[in-house]
């Protein structure tokens, strides 16, 4: 490193160079050595001849090809690969040899910083222009043959090449070394193994035995062009300086190795994750000590406070915002979406989300006596889910049913029925309300208060919904048992010897009992057999009687109960007696819920498998790519393949199988007025409208938050407030057509983004893919609403998937939305011994004593949530307690430093604080551009964060 700063800073450099071809760029240069006293006039025909020497790239095949030349019969070899050119330079024999030029290859990660490609290998130079003119032909026929077209698939579009050159020369006494950059990238032919245009060339040639140094000094020069921040400079650089400027930057920055604690000829694997360089971009004053220089490293973090989370003072300012902001984006959320990995999305959200409204809505029919039920939950899910996807600022959330909605839902049909009041007009005020208040909500940009929703409200919050997809999804598979039990006792003789007497009636003074004693006829009330249901057994009895005795026809009695073939949970409940000794042995059902179990859990492990089997290293990247967007979709069509091989009567999934209210005799329309009801409701339904406001928002925004947090990377910006919008007009038409309100469901957006990501598919060989953001789109959210409307006419397809198998999906989407999750990392280390623990950077800056504090608090937190949330009871509290966690991270600021709190939460907004803040950093950046007026390139620098504080001092 230090020696290639020094040829730099001894060499030529040239910045800007408008040269159309490589000969012309050796000129140039040759000129510009010689008139700088760097290279004698002598050696000009040797140093351009070495400079357009003919190539032999790494993806040629090897093969020997000789020619002769003009050279005394010499010849030339044009076999040689990247590897066998150090072998040769080895070699103590140099008859047939007189230099040598050898290049490095690197790879630039996007459009603006080049990719660095093949460059030439050595071949046999000579002063004779014949020479050099029957090797350039060779060259070009060589070229023609083919460029590494294959190697082009790693490289990303727009990318542009650098060529780092060494190599050593027999008649020279002393390095030569040139950096260019050319006016802009232009193809130089075959110098480069890729078919891409070239920006820079690194030049270094030594005297003889120096072939060791200059190879080691051009990759040198190749790992610079591979670092970010040096590669900027070197595109920006307007002199010398800026060069050895960017390296010394670099040395400050990298990392020594002693040699005795690590073996140099093993292979270092690439993180995981490559760290942020933004803060090496940022100029930086000279350290006053080492408090200064931790307070440096402190402002590094980078800030949570969503920049568009702040009240602009206007009506509706907020959400013209949105519109501004999102509308740019509209038609590529359309175009974007021309990928596999979408379709494997839809399919995946589908039947993710068709299960819990299904579920749903039986709960809620049985809450509300089947006023709204599984077809209810089924409409609201394509209005809401078509509507939210088309409109809304951040499509994708993913609306869907809540458990504190429910209990809303109950408690206001108690209040109606028991007060004999129509429930669904008294809903509709409320949901009118409801509509009302959002829009105030959204008015005055009352949104801006997520901000105070922190890491740690977020974490607790989205860990509680996993966890209860985990639970809820091991419950019902063992429920399966408690509908299917199995025999435990196989070896005991099972008995189901078992009758069902019909009960005693009495008419008049006569008595009629299961053996069939008929009463008199005078005996019998008209009106009790005429009205009443009676055992199929006596009206068997009265058979010689006509019915005309009764004033009636025999249809009266043909609706009668028939105790001989009733089970004894009915027999009992119809008032029979049951005699037998086998009337409680169980009915088994073998294999059911095994199968079941098996269907749950191999769901679950190929869908978990498959998703992870795209950092393994078998098959190649693309089928990797397909299986893991595919995972789930693979893992329920074998699961059911499985299940329909073996034949065992699983439970499936049941859907409605025609479009329909739930509840016979009421239509899609609910008129609010309703003379059954006082008029006073009109207004007193404010204040169920403020309890399922606070729900709505809570539930909604929360859930927008961990959407749009800045590891997922989004692009398009979000939308607060047009989100509320979008969920108070589709509350308002839900209200009005009697279907339950669905806001943005955590696991099920979660489950989206996961889908969805992107990682880099240009990785070069041994690199691990970069995680790239997410296909932000809105056509997987509008299929999927379209997709739960059609589901009604797909009930043949969907009857054949078990139970079992979707609650294996539940239970991926649990697991999978605890992935990353800091919350989790700092919970497990409380298991692990120190010397064990992940280097996690808040390791670094905070103590485990004190991390295991805030992590206990969360925990407290987590717990309380949990326990109000499945109390029935006194969940519809459950948002208000999730306020709370928010006043309990206000009051962590007395338990902990700021410090401390950057690390492992989030710092909570502090206008007065930051306005401070503001004004000292400001007046700092006044005093450093004081003192840069010399420096035009860091003084823009300065100005660029004083016109950033200054912005945020505004707002």
């Amino acid at each position: 490193m230090f020696e290639l700063r020094s040829s730099l800073l001894t060499g030529a450099v040239m910045l800007d160079m408008d040269a159309m071809h490589i000969g012309q760029v050796a000129d140039l240069l040759l000129d510009q050595l010689i008139n700088g006293k760097l290279l004698e006039a002598s050696l000009r025909d040797e140093i351009r001849a070495a400079i357009m020497a003919s190539h032999r790239h790494q993806h040629q095949k090897r093969r020997k090809t000789t020619t002769p030349d003009d050279f005394g019969g010499r010849k030339m070899s044009m076999k040689r690969t990247f590897s066998e050119i150090g072998r040769q330079f080895s070699m103590k024999s140099r008859d047939s040899i007189q230099g040598g030029v050898r290049g490095n290859p690197r790879s630039f990660p996007n459009m603006e910083n080049g990719e660095l490609s093949e460059s030439p290998s050595s071949a046999k130079l000579n002063h004779h222009h014949h020479g050099h003119t029957l090797g350039h032909q060779l060259m070009t026929h060589l070229h023609l043959l083919s460029l590494n077209e294959q190697f082009m698939r790693k490289i990303p579009d727009g990318a542009v090449a650098a060529n780092v050159l060494v190599g050593e020369l027999d008649s020279l006494k002393y390095q030569v070394g040139a950096f260019i950059r050319l006016s802009e990238a232009r193809p130089l032919g075959e110098m480069t193994e890729v078919p891409l245009p070239t920006r820079f060339l690194f030049l270094l040639l030594g005297p003889p035995g120096s072939k060791d140094k200059v190879v080691e000094i051009g990759r040198a020069m190749a790992t610079m062009m591979v670092d970010e921040v040096f590669r900027e400079v070197a595109f920006k650089a307007r002199n010398r300086q800026d060069i050895l400027s960017g390296i010394d930057e670099f040395l400050d920055q990298v990392t020594v190795l002693p040699p005795g604690e690590w073996d140099p000829k093993i292979r270092l694997e690439p993180p995981d994750k490559v760290p942020s360089q933004e803060g090496r971009k940022i100029a930086k004053p000279p350290p006053a000590g080492p408090k200064v220089a931790a307070e440096k490293i402190e402002d590094d973090v980078e800030d949570h406070c969503d920049p568009t989370l702040i009240r602009t003072g206007r009506l509706f300012g907020g959400l013209i915002n949105d519109i501004k902001r999102k509308l740019p984006w509209y038609a590529s959320d359309f175009t974007d979406c021309f990928h596999m990995q979408c379709f494997a999305s839809v399919v995946f959200l589908y039947l993710a989300t068709l299960t819990p409204n299904v579920t749903f809505g039986g709960l809620l029919g049985i809450a509300t006596d089947q006023y709204m039920g599984t077809m209810e939950c089924i409409l609201t899910a394509a209005i809401t889910g078509v509507a939210f996807a088309l409109f809304s600022g951040q499509p994708l959330n993913i609306l869907g049913s809540t458990g504190p909605m429910l209990v809303l839902e109950m408690i206001l049909y108690n209040f109606c029925k028991d007060n004999h009041w129509e429930f669904l007009p008294v809903r509709c005020w409320v949901g009118i309300w409801t509509t009302f208040i959002l829009l105030l909500v959204v008015a005055f940009d009352l949104s801006a208060l997520v901000r105070y929703i922190t890491r740690f409200t977020e974490e607790s919050f989205a860990c509680l919904i996993a966890i209860i997809f985990i639970y809820e999804a091991f419950k019902k598979v063992f429920g399966i048992y408690k509908k299917y039990p199995f025999n435990r006792h196989p070896e005991i003789e099972l008995n189901y010897d078992c009758a069902c007497l019909a009960p005693n009636v009495t008419f008049g003074n006569d008595t009629w009992t299961a053996s069939g004693v008929t009463p008199s006829m005078d005996s019998i009330q008209l009106d009790m057999v005429v009205n009443t249901t009676l055992p199929c057994s006596l009206y068997e009895s009265m058979e010689n009687m006509t019915y005309s005795v009764f004033g009636s026809t025999a249809e009266n009695f043909t609706n009668c109960l028939n105790y001989t073939v009733m089970n004894a949970t009915t027999c009992l409940k119809n008032n029979g007696t049951l005699l037998g000794d086998g009337c409680f042995t169980p009915h088994y059902y073998p294999d059911v819920f095994f199968l079941s179990f098996i269907l749950f859990i191999g769901t679950f492990c190929i869908a978990y498998g498959l998703k992870a089997f795209k950092t393994s290293g078998y098959f190649p990247t693309f089928v990797r790519q397909y299986l893991s967007d595919f995972a789930v979709l693979i893992a329920i069509i074998l699961m059911v393949g499985l299940d329909m091989i073996i034949g065992v009567n699983t439970p499936k999934l049941k859907v409605p199988d025609k479009f329909a209210p739930s509840k016979p005799g009421r239509g899609w329309f609910i008129n609010p007025i309703d003379a059954r009801n006082p008029w006073w409701l009109m207004i007193g339904a404010v204040v169920p409208a403020l309890l399922a406001t606070i729900l709505i928002f809570l539930d909604q925004q929360i859930t927008a938050v961990i959407v749009n947090r800045k590891e997922n990377k989004l692009k398009k910006g979000n939308g607060y407030h047009l989100d509320v919008l979008v969920v108070a007009i589709c509350i308002l038409v839900c209200s009005f057509m009697g279907l339950p309100w669905y806001v943005a469901a955590t696991v099920s957006a979660l489950a989206h983004i996961m889908s969805l990501k992107k990682e880099s598919e240009c990785t070069a060989p041994g690199e691990k893919p970069i995680f790239l953001g997410v296909r932000e789109q809105r056509v997987t959210a509008l299929m999927v609403g379209l997709l739960s409307g059609a589901s009604v006419f797909m009930t043949a397809i969907l009857k054949v998937i078990p139970m079992a198998v979707l609650y294996g999906v539940f239970l991926y989407m649990g697991v999978a939305a605890l992935k990353g999750m800091q919350f989790i990392d700092r919970l497990l280390i409380i298991f692990m011994p120190q010397k064990y623990q992940p280097d996690f950077t808040f390791l670094r800056h905070v103590t485990i004593k004190r991390v295991h504090l805030f992590t206990f608090l969360q925990v407290c937190c987590l717990v309380v949530l949990m326990v109000i949330k499945q109390i029935k009871a006194i969940s519809i509290v459950f948002p208000l307690m999730i306020l709370g966690t928010c006043f309990v991270r206000m009051m962590m600021d007395k338990i902990f430093e700021q410090r401390e709190l950057k690390w492992l939460d989030d710092i909570m907004p502090e206008d007065k604080k930051r306005m401070k803040e503001d004004k000292e950093k400001l007046a700092q950046d006044e005093a450093e551009a004081e003192n840069l007026l010399d420096d035009d390139y860091r003084l823009n620098e300065v100005k660029v964060r004083m016109k950033n504080t200054e912005k945020s001092m505004t707002e």
